[in-house]
């Protein structure tokens, strides 16, 4: 398996559990220290909608990686 298409799975796996956990509300995943922010600030519903939206990002950007490789390893010349 190429190095993209690993990127490309490695962030669409990532993205689903963003969104599986949120939208089945799990505890472990909710409670998380680094959740924690977001909860307090935007409540536990507003959270879950944040990270239902972030995980559709994700996945949204794993899906264009896979279809442009290039943009996944893409280098600049600075």
């Amino acid at each position: 398996m190429s190095e993209p298409m690993m990127a490309g799975l490695f962030l669409g796996l990532l993205g689903c559990l963003s969104i599986v956990g949120a939208v089945f509300n799990w505890n472990w995943f909710m409670n998380s220290r680094r959740a924690a922010f977001l909860v307090k600030a935007l409540g536990r519903n507003g959270a879950r909608v944040f990270y239902i939206l972030l995980g559709a990002a994700i996945v949204g950007f794993a899906i264009y990686g896979h279809f442009h490789p290039e943009v996944m390893h893409h280098r600049r010349g600075l």
